[in-house]
């Protein structure tokens, strides 16, 4: 009895196997969650550590321990991949894990989207994970949850919604649009016929990017509802889309100016854009949860937010904002040419939280300032 005890007790902090779900970190199931791991400070350790944001949150707080714990949030929600036998999961990333190649020879640069996500799944319901980590996660061979050397340094993003099991042939659907380079993957004979979309992005085999059909769009915007009833958009462009993701399409879209965090550690980065009637600003310094400042060079993730916090209901008028959005993809040329995307929510704290994150912004002029003032600045005031 002892022994039994003390499995019941253990294991609930590797996640139910029986439950897809994204979970806290005291082994909860929630509807989503943000998690935020922080760039390498002033010890490695620093470089594990991570602020955790779930539904009902009124802002950012310290994760449990660190990102690479068996018994944080991103461990207990991968647990189920690790554990269960006869789940559906997609596993893509466009420099996938201990391939020891370049991104240039994991997958074509013109046929593979800039894209890393999990997707979970069973017949009841699974989660979708969007992430800007390479080399994440381990295979399902590798038997167990582990965090990668090469997510550390930097900071990195991660956004988990829980749906229903009918969400998913849609999230399949963005996802072919995407051309994700899928390195591990299963679909349950069982489950084929609710998501073909699914069969279809394992159906190639992995270690290859997915090709579309002749009826795949260039770009799409769907409103996927979360088990819990939140409200998400998918924003998925395909290569030949042949424009940027944030100014050429979210801002418009969402009705709502953008300060933008992205990977600007490559060639012809793009500039803070007013050319289109929404201003899409480039971030230049980030403070997530206040907790130290730092450029954003040294993160990895990729992340928008309204300047201001709009007001109405989803659909609202010109102007409105309160936008998060949480991505794969980052602002430059060559990746105007790529797949990729990002998920965007209205939530107050969600959008309180990533506002406050963005403390210095490049204007369209160039010039380097705090981000209300380099919003002003392309009017001259």
């Amino acid at each position: 009895m002892l022994v039994f005890a003390l499995l019941m007790i253990y294991l609930p902090a590797e996640g139910d196997a029986s439950q897809i779900s994204c979970y806290n970190d005291k082994g909860e199931t929630v509807d989503w969650f943000y998690l935020y791991k922080l760039p390498f400070h002033k010890s490695r350790t620093e470089g594990l550590k991570y602020l955790l944001m779930e539904k009902g949150s009124e802002g950012w707080v310290d994760g449990a321990g660190l990102v690479n714990d068996s018994t944080g949030a991103l461990a207990r929600t991968m647990g189920p991949l690790y554990q269960a036998d006869e789940i559906g999961y997609i596993l893509y990333n466009d420099k996938a894990p201990h391939s020891g190649k370049s991104i240039e020879e994991d997958c074509k640069i013109s046929e593979c989207g800039h894209t890393k996500g999990v997707v979970l799944f069973n017949k009841e319901s699974g989660l979708w994970l969007v992430h800007s980590t390479p080399a994440f996660p381990p295979s399902k061979s590798e038997g167990q949850f582990s965090y990668p050397s090469t997510g550390v340094i930097n900071g990195q993003n991660f956004l988990c919604v829980t749906y229903p099991l009918e969400r998913f042939q849609t999230i399949g659907e963005q996802l072919q649009i995407n051309q994700p380079h899928v390195y591990d993957c299963h679909v349950p004979p069982a489950l084929a016929s609710s998501v073909p979309s699914m069969v279809h992005l394992c159906g190639g085999g992995v270690n290859v990017s997915v090709a579309g059909t002749p009826s795949t769009p260039a770009n799409r915007s769907v409103t996927l509802t979360s088990l819990g009833g939140s409200q998400f958009i998918s924003f998925a462009k395909g290569a030949s889309f042949n424009n940027g993701l944030y100014h050429g399409w979210v801002a418009p879209a969402l009705r709502s100016d953008l300060l933008v965090q992205f990977w600007r550690r490559v060639r012809d980065v793009l500039p803070s854009d007013c050319t289109l009637g929404w201003k899409v600003l480039d971030l230049a310094q980030l403070s997530p949860g206040q907790r130290f400042t730092y450029k954003s060079t040294k993160d990895h993730s990729k992340w928008a937010v309204s300047p201001g916090p709009g007001s109405g209901a989803l659909g609202g008028t010109v102007g409105q904002g309160g936008w998060v959005c949480v991505g794969d993809i980052n602002r430059d040329k060559a990746e105007e040419q790529r797949g990729g995307g990002t998920v965007c929510h209205r939530e107050p704290a969600v959008w309180k939280a990533y506002r406050t994150a963005a403390v210095q912004c490049y204007s369209c002029d160039g010039d380097i300032g705090q981000c209300d003032a380099a919003l002003r600045g392309i009017d001259g005031q």
